[in-house]
């Protein structure tokens, strides 16, 4: 059995996504195709298909849900090893060449959101980071070049 590893916060959040889906969207979308099949004539009827494929995609979507929660395995990320690069830190990153610098959280797949400062541990970026300390160069390829980046400081979310 493949165990999907999350933080407590992405377990939650996926959580809320179900609830989210079986108590307003799907009631919302059944009300919709009653209202479609109100309308007629089903085989010509654009807003029953609509609601039709939606009732698909919500359904699916609980599904998805629901087997990434059976299989989750939570990494609590209150007290990490801060010597290294695990699943959880916060890195801080400086580009070498322009010495900007930048803040990213390692999460799985399911949580990773560039601009929440979450990257996936899966990513070019989190692959190259996992197992590094501070001071240590990151190297990765990009669509431009190379980027580099030096390890400034490792950290607990809080």
């Amino acid at each position: 059995m493949n165990r999907i590893p999350m933080t407590k916060d992405g377990y939650e959040a996926l959580k809320q996504e179900i609830k989210q889906l079986t108590s307003v969207e799907r009631p919302q979308n059944i009300k919709a195709i009653e209202e479609a099949r109100a309308h007629g004539d089903l085989s010509e009827n654009a807003e029953f298909e609509a609601a039709k494929d939606r009732q698909a995609f919500i359904q699916g979507r609980i599904n998805e849900l629901n087997y990434k929660l059976a299989h989750a395995e939570i990494i609590d990320t209150e007290n990490l090893d801060t010597t290294r690069m695990v699943f959880g830190c916060v890195a801080l990153l400086e580009n070498v060449d322009t010495e900007e610098r930048v803040s990213y959280q390692l999460v799985g797949t399911e949580e990773s959101d560039i601009k929440k400062g979450r990257i996936s541990i899966s990513s070019p970026l989190g692959k190259a980071m996992i197992g590094k300390e501070v001071g240590d160069e990151i190297i990765i390829q990009v669509p431009g070049g190379k980027r580099c980046y030096e390890l400034i400081e490792i950290s607990c979310p809080s």
